[in-house]
């Protein structure tokens, strides 16, 4: 007859169940973090966002490792057979998905221009001063600023206007605003000539603009989309949704998407705009999982969902991620190059 020790020594084959109390509640512990990371995970697999709270966690899916791993800890010290499996089977499919997404084909044909691109969240305008200062120190041409209610806009054109008390060498003079207060304002500044061109109606402002860089026109549409909070889900699938249709409907030429997109490469609904078309800056630099947000634990752990995404006429050269106070995001600038197709 075997002993009770050896009985009680066994590997458990299909339940979490140990006859310790202390080995049974390990082994619940890691099916229950098993059972919410599998859930994104199989959400991830299937291409969809999922409802609260799978959206809010596929920001973070990186992050998911961690109790991925401690179910996989105490699978090990309950000895439960299938929790080690399926611990495995987890962490395989995120170290997979971990992997950027995203085509980084370089363009055809020759370089016809450079252009540094800015884009930044100043947190209702409340770090528009340290914006100032970065603009002047990184001198990009086209800037995007979300969330600048009327004291921001008040304060870049005082900065940064025709006949501004710097000079000529830091006016951006040629602007496309959505006026608002709060969260709803929006502006692109821009060293280049602009058109006005027809934004995206959303929540929060998306103006769009034409800008004339040596002769050659590039689409210009700035991305702020609702955050996917849970009373506001439709909303924010509706306006990624618009920016996949906006992106489908210019692949075919020279076009820039800068801003919040409240949204990470491991959401659907961003991945959409990509497949339309476009490559996120980042992601061709190299810096695809560099966090964005929020600022306060950027990054050592965050989310990258500030983006600048390209036509296929551009490629990335350089990626950095700035620091500001005063808001939540730190601020993305990207050096791009143009190519004209042969």
């Amino acid at each position: 007859m075997r002993s009770a020790t050896a009985e009680t020594d066994e590997w458990t084959d299909d339940t979490p169940v140990s006859r310790h109390g202390g080995g049974r509640a390990g082994a619940w512990f890691a099916a229950l973090l098993l059972a919410g990371v599998s859930t994104v995970v199989g959400c991830r697999i299937a291409d969809t966002d999922g409802i609260t709270p799978v959206p809010q966690l596929l920001a973070f899916l990186p992050w998911l490792l961690a109790p991925a791993a401690v179910a996989l800890l105490f699978a090990a010290l309950t000895r439960w057979r299938l929790g080690l499996v399926w611990s495995l089977a987890v962490l395989a499919a995120l170290a997979w998905y971990i992997e950027p997404y995203g085509k980084t084909s370089q363009p055809k044909g020759a370089p016809v221009a450079e252009l540094r691109v800015l884009t930044s969240n100043v947190e209702f305008g409340q770090a528009t001063d340290e914006l100032i200062d970065a603009i002047r120190e990184q001198r990009p041409d086209l800037v995007f600023v979300q969330e600048c209610e009327y004291g921001c806009e008040e304060k870049l054109e005082q900065a940064f206007g025709k006949g501004n008390s710097k000079g000529d060498k830091d006016s951006y003079p040629y602007r496309q605003a959505v006026e608002g207060a709060g969260s709803d304002g929006s502006v692109i500044l821009s060293r280049h000539p602009l058109k006005p061109a027809a934004g995206i109606p959303a929540t929060m402002g998306m103006p769009g603009a034409t800008a004339d860089v040596k002769g050659h026109e590039i689409r210009l549409q700035l991305a702020h989309p609702m955050p996917p909070l849970p009373t506001q889900l439709s909303t924010w699938r509706e306006e990624l949704s618009d920016l996949r249709d906006y992106a489908a409907t210019n692949r075919t030429r020279p076009t820039l998407l800068a801003g919040d997109f409240n949204a990470s490469q491991d959401h659907a609904a961003f991945r959409r705009i990509l497949d339309a078309g476009f490559a996120d800056a980042a992601r061709l630099t190299g810096d695809a999982r560099t966090p964005s947000w929020p600022a306060r634990t950027a990054p050592p752990l965050g989310a990258q969902i500030d983006h600048v995404l390209v036509s296929r006429d551009f490629s990335a050269n350089r990626a950095r991620f700035l620091d500001l106070g005063n808001t939540d995001h730190r601020t993305l600038v990207v050096d791009l190059t143009l190519f004209k197709s042969p």
